[in-house]
């Protein structure tokens, strides 16, 4: 069974571009952002990894380590980043694990059978400060990834674990969020004093409490 949301995210040591880390170790007390490519030198994990690393200060901003995973060797990612750095105007600036034995993504479940026996599919986990699994999403190998998205839904997940909010459908930073069920109604204007609108009892909108 793979990892489901609220999982422990499986810790490991493995060889990575940038020498050998343990994946604990690295994130710290940040949130991360882990995700997996079907190989190197292919065209649109080119472009992936150049927008990640085009992102370095939107991620860094927001307290996120990324991390990227192939099967493919150290050597292997070496000779791909140069070419990722060329093509896209980057540098990659995040570690590229080396995963040929393919223990972190058995781990991970990032290998299906009926995609592929032996590559990854396109899989993302985002992974808080207390090393569990927030969010998970699969692509197609043939579908990159939308970093928007990825980088709302860590906004969203930051501000719920912060305020106790909801974020609604297509919220953006900066737009009124939802007060969860577990805060009752006359406790809101205590704990969010900016006010609330009362649509239903099960629905009470407030403005985002950072803004």
């Amino acid at each position: 069974m793979g990892l489901r949301l609220g999982d422990a995210a499986p810790n490991f040591t493995a060889k990575t571009s940038q020498g050998e880390i343990t994946f604990y170790d690295y994130l710290g007390d940040s949130w991360g952002v882990l995700f997996s490519h079907p190989g190197d030198y292919t065209p649109v994990c080119t472009t992936e990894l150049g927008r990640t690393a085009a992102l370095k200060d939107e991620f860094a901003k927001r307290n996120v380590k990324v991390l990227a995973l192939s099967v493919d060797s150290v050597e292997s990612h070496d000779g791909w980043i140069k070419d990722i750095n060329e093509t896209q105007g980057v540098e990659v600036n995040f570690p590229i694990i080396a995963d040929p034995d393919r223990k972190v993504s058995e781990a991970y479940d990032m290998i299906h059978p009926n995609a592929s026996v032996n590559a990854t599919v396109r899989s993302l986990f985002i992974i808080a400060p207390d090393k569990t699994v927030k969010l998970i999403i699969t692509y197609p190998a043939s579908t990159g990834r939308n970093f928007v998205e990825i980088l709302r839904v860590i906004d969203s997940l930051q501000l719920t674990a912060n305020y106790g909010v909801a974020t609604p459908a297509d919220w953006k930073d900066g737009e009124d969020v939802v007060v969860v069920p577990a805060t009752k109604t006359e406790d809101i204007p205590a704990k969010f004093p900016k006010g609330f609108t009362l649509v239903k009892p099960y629905l009470r909108i407030t403005p985002q409490p950072n803004k």
